[in-house]
């Protein structure tokens, strides 16, 4: 009697960093924190303007020049007068004339005055703006650090470690029940990973015991000699049924486990996986009259080889069946530009309208059919493709060839 396997172990920690690379200037990112400083300082240097020009505007009302001297002098010929301060003074020589310096020399001191008001409030004002910039910035770092807090846990749970906890330390504010409400929601997340994986790996076991099974009763009823026609027929007929049975849940396990972000991630050669694919391929490609193509230049990728792999193999599968009668072609090619592998599929084939390509990518579905009716496979090779293309930070992009047939476009970071 089959055993239960026992349920997989918790996934281990990621070895990666799933956050977006940084600028070459990563302070000048608009942050909530500079935002807010923005915001406090900004309001802060708009309100010491304002109290500086009401000042300036009360001591110029009260230092306006024009006004009259509060002191006359009266006097005859021949008056003599000396400052430092008003040179203009010492060349009077009547009365008249002296009061008229000492007004002039007056409005001068005025303005003076508002001036030296207005440069020293000035250099007060940006030597306070600076502290309250400073300061602005201090208190929003402080009142958001358990946002910094949150935002790293989500980026480390993000590459499938979801034994993290935020765990916030503080009073009972609304950051504070941010992060219980993330805590819960990654128990619940981490409680459904885990059964997620324990039914894959019992479903896996329990699918495919019977049908191995039954592939051996009948491999061993058709190796008999002296069965009847019949049911050598019948046994093929069931073998390919089976044979079909196990591809689907094999392809079904697969969509499964791509599903998930790739954490245990090596150095892979797109070339080289794209060159292995094409190798399975080859004997399928030569029996349908295809010729298989193209120049496949290094591109190293981080990822999972095996399911890398899967990849190209579906492309190239459905490349090669999907095809013309006789003529047909499929184009393989791979290379690295602007920081990205590339994997492209080309082929001859049927017209495919531009409506329906989308629908490729959908389980089950296929070229002008919803559910499976075909020999050609079980209908989840793209579907399979994209979820490993998006496991490992990628997409794949498909669009019809002019002339028929499709060119599937595979881009992964380097």
């Amino acid at each position: 009697m089959a055993t239960t396997p026992a349920p997989p172990a918790a996934p281990p920690k990621p070895t990666w960093d799933p956050g977006p690379p940084e600028g070459p200037f990563p302070w000048l990112r608009p942050t909530i924190r500079i935002r807010l400083t923005l915001l406090y300082g900004g309001m802060f240097l708009i309100a010491g303007i304002l109290l500086l020009s009401i000042i300036y505007l009360l001591a110029a009302q009260t230092m306006r020049v024009g006004s009259p001297v509060p002191f006359k002098i009266i006097g005859g010929q021949d008056v003599k007068v000396t400052s430092s301060t008003c040179p203009a003074v010492d060349l009077v020589r009547t009365a008249r004339e002296l009061n008229d310096a000492v007004a002039a020399c007056m409005d001068v001191q005025r303005k003076h005055a508002l001036d030296d008001l207005l440069s020293r409030s000035l250099m007060a004002l940006l030597g306070l703006s600076i502290i309250a910039f400073a300061f602005g910035y201090a208190m929003a770092g402080r009142v958001l650090s358990p946002l910094g807090k949150i935002t790293r846990t989500a980026r480390r749970v993000v590459g499938s470690d979801l034994t993290r906890r935020i765990e916030l330390d503080g009073p009972d504010d609304e950051l504070k029940e941010l992060a219980d409400t993330f805590d819960e929601m990654l128990d619940r997340l981490e409680r459904a990973f885990t059964a997620q994986q324990r039914f894959v790996a019992n479903a896996s076991h329990e699918l495919r015991t019977p049908l191995a099974i039954n592939r051996t009763l009948l491999e061993v009823h058709l190796s008999d000699p002296g069965a009847p026609v019949e049911l050598q027929q019948l046994g093929k007929t069931l073998l390919a049924t089976n044979e079909r049975s196990e591809q689907l849940v094999e392809g079904l396990l697969l969509l499964a486990r791509s599903e998930n972000q790739i954490v245990e991630r090596k150095p892979v050669d797109l070339a080289e996986v794209a060159s292995r694919a094409i190798d399975q391929a080859r004997g399928e490609a030569d029996a349908l009259g295809v010729e298989i193509r193209g120049e496949r230049a290094p591109a190293v990728v981080q990822g999972n080889g095996v399911l890398l792999e899967r990849i190209a193999l579906n492309l190239v599968q459905n490349a090669v069946r999907y095809n013309v009668p006789e003529g047909g072609w499929v184009e393989v090619i791979t290379e690295a530009a602007h920081g990205q592998a590339v994997l492209v599929v080309s082929n001859t084939g049927p017209v495919v309208p531009a409506y329906e390509v989308d629908n490729l990518f959908e389980p089950f579905r296929r070229l002008r059919t919803e559910r499976t009716g075909s020999d050609k496979g079980v209908g989840l090779g793209l579907s399979i493709a994209r979820s490993v293309a998006r496991a490992h930070g990628g997409r794949i992009h498909a669009e019809p060839r002019e002339g028929g047939g499709l060119v599937m476009r595979v881009t992964l970071p380097i």
